[in-house]
């Protein structure tokens, strides 16, 4: 590996936020190990990237994953569990098939993953969980039964390890990256994703009380 300051782990790099925040992560010169399904991504290179394969709701992809993670640096200063999917989120009625797939994916997928890198991420580190406002419970709507659930099962997760954590002194944030255009924002979202991703950083550099919930269209932390 070539030598940076320091090293990152964004899941969900092949497009989108994930793969502008790998862009900003390096030209702040970071190492950036990204994660994508076939464990390829086209059209980006960089000497400070490593892409590995993961899918998240695959326990033997998760534990591979994070092995390669393992071999690949001697620890981690940031974890931005960036891949999610959405497919009810403009619907009102739950449908078992997209209700257990999201909640696989955004839940049960993104703790496990974390939970096999926590021992790797250094004293004082960082994680992050690119969640949604559509998670909290003043935000409540009829549409996306299983998106709107999961994030605030992440939410809570994140709440429950800044408490965790706190003797390691790393920050846990969970964070609302705006209304962005992606598969999920649409074309007519106001933010791009590089906007979403300068956004993103800068809550990684103004270091918000852990546990507290950062929305990136406000430059700041609100309440749950």
């Amino acid at each position: 590996m070539e030598n940076s300051v320091k090293t990152a782990v964004v899941t969900g790099v092949s497009s989108g936020i994930g793969l502008a925040l790998t862009k900003k992560l390096l030209a702040e010169h970071y190492t950036v190990i990204g994660t994508t399904r076939s464990g390829q991504l086209s059209g980006f290179d960089h000497p400070r990237l490593h892409v590995v394969p993961l899918e998240a709701t695959d326990e033997q992809s998760r534990t591979q994953a994070a092995a390669r993670i393992r071999a690949l640096t001697t620890g981690l200063d940031l974890l931005v569990n960036n891949a999610g999917t959405a497919p009810d989120v403009f619907a009102v009625e739950p449908a078992y098939g997209a209700f257990t797939q999201t909640l696989d994916t955004n839940v049960t997928g993104v703790v496990f993953f974390t939970e096999l890198l926590l021992p790797h991420v250094r004293l004082g580190g960082q994680i992050m969980f690119v969640s949604s406002n559509m998670g909290l419970p003043r935000n409540a709507a009829p549409n996306g039964p299983g998106y709107r659930l999961s994030k605030a099962a992440i939410n809570m997760y994140a709440a429950m390890l800044a408490t965790r954590l706190a003797d390691r002194h790393i920050r846990v944030t969970p964070l609302h990256p705006g209304w962005v255009q992606t598969k999920l924002g649409g074309d007519q979202a106001p933010a791009t994703p590089e906007q979403a991703a300068i956004g993103i950083y800068q809550a990684v550099v103004s270091a918000p009380e852990t546990g507290q919930f950062y929305n990136v269209a406000l430059s700041g932390v609100e309440p749950f």
